[in-house]
């Protein structure tokens, strides 16, 4: 399983669960996981890591500042120039789907256009869109011939939020959770991802 996580739940990481972690044993899950590939920081998600609560996060998972530790285990992934995999299409769902219309009624076209920008750019957006080319990745691939019946159930790619669809904070685009629905992208909050992982609870034992 692949987990693209935002900045919020880095942030209730280290806040909330770290604290307790007095033998580093969650500290050194998290670093194993992002060694695996599994845990995916994109580079706007670190940016940002940089400068919530002064620099809490990277001071905490102090492995992601390590320069060796960043060049080996590609933290963060470059997300600079990446594209959804049918770019019209998905520029029409900005247009009509992510969008709440009263709020862009408000815009004149010129403010909408350069608001709608600055959403293609922030972290929130390169995650579905880093989510959207895995997943094309993924089924490009021939699927494995095996003797078990496929499980349904599994999610394969992830996305980690603490956001809710609840209380949209007078943003003109929905946030993740709203999307990703509208996108069929599967995503977990930090608890229900740290209660995936079937060793979790001996950590803190």
């Amino acid at each position: 399983m692949k987990v693209i996580i935002d900045t919020c739940s880095l942030l209730s990481l280290v806040r909330y669960y770290l604290p307790f972690d007095k033998q580093n044993n969650l500290l050194n899950f998290i670093r194993s996981k992002i060694e695996a590939s599994e845990l995916i920081i994109i580079d706007a998600v670190y940016k940002e890591c940089q400068i919530i609560a002064k620099g809490i996060i990277l001071d905490t998972l102090f492995y992601l500042k390590d320069k060796n530790f960043k060049k080996d285990n590609e933290v963060p992934v470059n997300t600079e120039n990446i594209i959804a995999p049918s770019p019209a299409k998905f520029l029409r769902q900005v247009d009509n789907q992510f969008v709440i219309g009263i709020m862009k009624n408000r815009l004149s076209e010129a403010e909408y256009e350069n608001r709608k920008e600055e959403f293609m750019r922030s972290a929130d957006m390169r995650m579905i869109l880093y989510y959207l080319n895995l997943k094309q990745q993924a089924e490009s691939q021939p699927r494995q011939s095996s003797l078990f019946e496929e499980d349904t159930n599994r999610k394969d790619i992830i996305i980690v939020t603490e956001e809710t669809q609840a209380n949209n904070d007078g943003k003109l685009f929905h946030k993740i959770p709203k999307i990703c629905e509208i996108l069929n992208i599967p995503i977990m909050t930090l608890p229900e991802l740290l209660t995936e992982y079937d060793v979790i609870d001996a950590l803190f034992k």
